[in-house]
């Protein structure tokens, strides 16, 4: 398949938390690297490539249905990328059954407009975080569903949670929630390959672990993350905000990507 356009949809995920560009000021991710490579690959063949992310950091699947999904369908671009739900699956309202229908419904749409369309399994983000045995059934659940859709409307599956390598730390940030810089590079190379391209052989290499650390150090660090991250976290919630109440989409319209 040629594709010369593509809009990326969801959360923090897409966006590309925690991949910074060198000067700061945006987030590099997947995406962007997704974005480059398809870019290049059109440049050989003659045409011009252009890209949007519409994806914001903090997203419910509700929010990315009803503000992203209707941007990218009149965008009619040959590839979507829609990866979302995951920011629900922390929440203590779930509703995996009514998430899964609207995910097939909007899966289903995209296709019938004529797009090709990635959709994700994701990668266990809930060994090192607390509340596991609530969160890791809903992210099992979701991943099931998300097997389903794809093979019903013939999307392109995109499967991280049966790739081990995410259980190393150094491709999560520090926050234990999004992918560091590795961590992209790794499921950038993953969709380039479900999608027939060729990618940086390096983008697969993953750091080696870091080392077993004492009981105590574990503590200490377990306790550094909480202040830092979670006690952040649990202060939205109970003011009912989010961290992308100010952030605006990074790409909001297709545009050629130049760097």
């Amino acid at each position: 398949m040629n594709w010369n356009s593509y809009v990326a949809l969801g959360d923090s995920f897409t966006e590309g938390l925690d991949d910074p560009y060198p000067d700061g000021t945006h987030y590099r991710g997947w995406a962007d690297l997704v974005a480059g490579r398809l870019a290049a690959e059109a440049a050989e063949r003659g045409n011009a490539f252009h890209y949007a992310n519409l994806a914001v950091r903090g997203r419910l699947f509700g929010r990315v249905v009803a503000e992203q999904l209707p941007l990218a369908r009149r965008m009619r671009p040959d590839l979507v990328s829609f990866a979302a739900g995951g920011n629900d699956a922390l929440r203590r309202n779930f509703d995996a059954t009514a998430l899964v229908a609207r995910f097939d419904e909007a899966v289903a749409g995209l296709r019938a407009g004529g797009a090709d369309v990635l959709v994700f399994r994701f990668a266990d983000v809930t060994r090192r975080l607390p509340a596991r045995r609530m969160i890791l059934p809903r992210v099992e659940a979701m991943n099931r569903a998300v097997g389903e859709t794809a093979d019903r409307h013939g999307a392109h599956l995109i499967d991280l949670w049966h790739d081990d390598e995410f259980a190393n730390p150094r491709l999560w940030s520090e926050d234990r929630l999004h992918l560091s810089a590795a961590g992209h590079r790794r499921v950038a190379a993953h969709v380039l390959s479900a999608l027939g391209v060729a990618a940086d052989a390096a983008w697969l290499a993953s750091p080696p672990p870091p080392g077993h650390r004492s009981w105590p150090a574990a503590r200490a660090a377990d306790a550094r993350w909480a202040a830092r991250h979670l006690a952040p976290w649990v202060r939205r919630r109970l003011a009912g905000r989010s961290s992308g109440d100010l952030v605006q989409p990074k790409r909001p319209e297709l545009a050629p990507v130049t760097d």
